[in-house]
C-alpha cells in the first residue's frame, strides 16, 4: 500500500509541472486569434472602446457592438461567445481584432 502510494508520488513528479492554461483560446482549446492577429496594443479594448471604435472592428456592426458595450464587463473576449453576446460567425470575424483588458488603461 505504502509503496502504491510512493510510486504514485514519483509518477506525479515526474511528469513536471503543468503549464498555465493559454489564456487565448476559447473554451474549446481553439486558439482565440490567429496567427495573422494584429499585435495586443493595436486591438480594440471591448471593454473601453467606445461604440464608435468598436464599429471600426472589420466584420462588426452598429447592433453587435451595441451588445458588446451592454453587457460590459468581459473577462476574456471568449466572453462575448460564452454569454451568447454574439454568434459564433461573429465572433469568428472580429476575434482578431478584439481585447478584454480588465482595468482602465
Amino acid at each position: 500500500m505504502i509503496r502504491s502510494a510512493a510510486l504514485a508520488l514519483l509518477l506525479l513528479g515526474a511528469c513536471g509541472p503543468i503549464p498555465a492554461q493559454n489564456q487565448d483560446r476559447d473554451t474549446r482549446g481553439v486558439p482565440a486569434t490567429s496567427e495573422k492577429a494584429p499585435p495586443p496594443e493595436d486591438r480594440v479594448d471591448i471593454n473601453h472602446a467606445s461604440l464608435n471604435a468598436l464599429l471600426k472592428v472589420p466584420g462588426m456592426t452598429p447592433s453587435w457592438a451595441g451588445r458588446i458595450v451592454h453587457f460590459r464587463p468581459y473577462r476574456s473576449k471568449a466572453d462575448l461567445l460564452e454569454n451568447g453576446i454574439v454568434t459564433s460567425e461573429v465572433y469568428a470575424r472580429i476575434k482578431d481584432y478584439i481585447i478584454a483588458h480588465r482595468d482602465q488603461q
